[in-house]
């Protein structure tokens, strides 16, 4: 089995904390969102991480550091969010100039698994493709997502699939992770090239030409991050409370509360933090900040701030 991380989007609605860096490698409790990913698979297993030619420099040093050597980086020749392949279309051009003809682990980069993908691989039946459903428990809130609907009396088997709907009739819903057979390659190959941005619907397309599907239900905890509410719901679930301070860093006279991280450089002094996230080299001198996202090299003097992203290099001082 080989592993393929699809980490070639632009995430727009996280700007400007992406403007010039990839959402994968944004970080989260200490470490990009991609490594998060990565330790989970098996050390033995080669995988390989789809991006753009935009990112390429920031993926290199990336995979510099992660110390694998069954690591691979592709780029995808795209500068802009129009010119993309899609995520299919992406995995597509993959398995065809790779000629892979193995089993495939698919998984989106800017997720974060709560589950041991040990358990998730144990439950693949070779031939039958395998789709990860997080159980969010609310129908309500799984209108947001694409859902999965399971065979009343056996629930691993996946029996439709509804895009957002009005009225859920569940609250299973999709996620990024999922293996694809070998067996099924040239099916992903033919329906990519008319539906490149939908990955999701290539499952519907099994199950339209009579393959079964296999659904893995989880619930431990799943992120899509795809926005600034959800990055900093993330933080607070996995730093949990804490104060997560790099050795780099300086704090000095400061109060903090709920889940904060300040990395490598920054310098802390006569502030309150209220479940923030201090990027590299910043410096905050008596400054009250709640809910907020700072990114690399912002200064900040006498500021009180609530639910904020800033730009890298932000500079805000009151008298």
């Amino acid at each position: 089995m080989h592993a393929f991380i699809l980490a070639g989007g632009f995430a727009t609605r996280l700007w400007p904390l992406t403007e010039k860096r990839a959402k994968p490698l944004l970080p989260l409790a200490g470490k990009p969102i991609l490594t998060h990913l990565v330790e989970k698979i098996p050390h033995d297993m080669p995988v390989t991480v789809s991006t753009n030619a935009v990112f390429r420099e920031s993926f290199e040093e990336w995979k510099q550091s992660m110390h694998r050597k069954n690591l691979e980086i592709i780029i995808e020749d795209s500068t802009h969010d129009d010119h993309k392949l899609g995520a299919l279309g992406a995995t597509a051009q993959w398995i065809a100039n790779d000629h892979t003809n193995e089993d495939i682990l698919l998984l989106t980069g800017d997720n974060y698994l709560g589950f041991s993908m040990d358990a998730f691989l144990q439950s693949y039946k070779e031939g039958t493709p395998l789709l990860a459903a997080y159980d969010i428990k609310d129908r309500s809130k799984a209108s947001a997502f694409g859902t999965v609907i399971v065979d009343a009396n056996n629930p691993k088997t996946i029996v439709a699939f509804e895009e957002k709907p009005a009225q859920p009739k569940t609250s299973l819903v999709s996620t990024g992770c999922s293996i694809l057979p070998a067996s099924t390659l040239s099916i992903i190959l033919d329906f990519a090239k008319k539906h490149p941005d939908n990955v999701g619907g290539i499952f519907e397309e099994f199950l339209r030409q009579g393959i079964g599907v296999d659904c893995f239900t989880f619930m431990e905890p799943w992120l899509d991050i795809g926005s600034f509410p959800a990055y900093l719901d993330a933080h607070r679930l996995i730093v949990s409370g804490k104060a997560m301070v790099h050795p780099q860093a300086s704090i000095k006279d400061c109060s903090f509360d709920g889940s904060i991280t300040v990395d490598e450089g920054s310098r802390i002094e006569k502030s309150e933090l209220t479940d923030c996230m201090i990027f590299k080299n910043c410096v905050i001198e008596n400054c009250t900040l709640r809910n907020c996202i700072v990114d690399e090299g912002c200064m900040l003097k006498n500021i009180d701030l609530i639910g904020k992203m800033l730009r890298t290099g932000t500079a805000l001082t009151r008298s």
